[in-house]
């Protein structure tokens, strides 16, 4: 077990490390561009999801690395991000733009069940396999 967990901290500093170089291979112009959005959604809330974060250039940078840093799900999408860029942090998503991040939250949702079935059947596996 701790074999494993030693496994997964080495690929998630490799990955880190792999980010952190891609972002530094990036010229200065591409930098300046980069643009990140951070958006909320509560699942049991009725209200629509929310831009918590909005930057270019260093700021995205550290929207992305502290998404990468805490797990967090991220969709590249240039054409969304330009549009949600224009609206206000601690905004909601405008209805004529819910179709979009509705599909991107669902593949998300839908993604991190089968990350949490798969972790179920690897313990269960291991189980048997002991």
């Amino acid at each position: 077990m701790k074999d494993r967990k030693e496994q997964i901290l080495r690929k998630r500093k490799a990955l880190e490390n792999k980010l952190r170089s891609k972002m530094d291979e990036l010229s200065s112009k591409d930098k300046e561009s980069l643009q990140a959005i951070a958006i909320k959604y509560d699942k049991d809330s009725k209200k629509a999801p929310t831009i918590v974060a909005s930057g270019r250039g260093k700021v995205a940078k550290k929207i992305l690395e502290l998404a990468e840093d805490n797990k967090i799900p991220m969709v590249e999408d240039p054409k969304l991000s330009k549009l949600l860029s224009s609206l206000r942090i601690r905004s909601e998503i405008p209805s004529n733009l819910f179709k979009v991040v509705a599909e991107i939250l669902a593949f998300i949702f839908y993604l991190e069940k089968m990350a949490s079935k798969r972790s179920k059947l690897r313990s269960k596996f291991k189980r048997i396999k002991e």
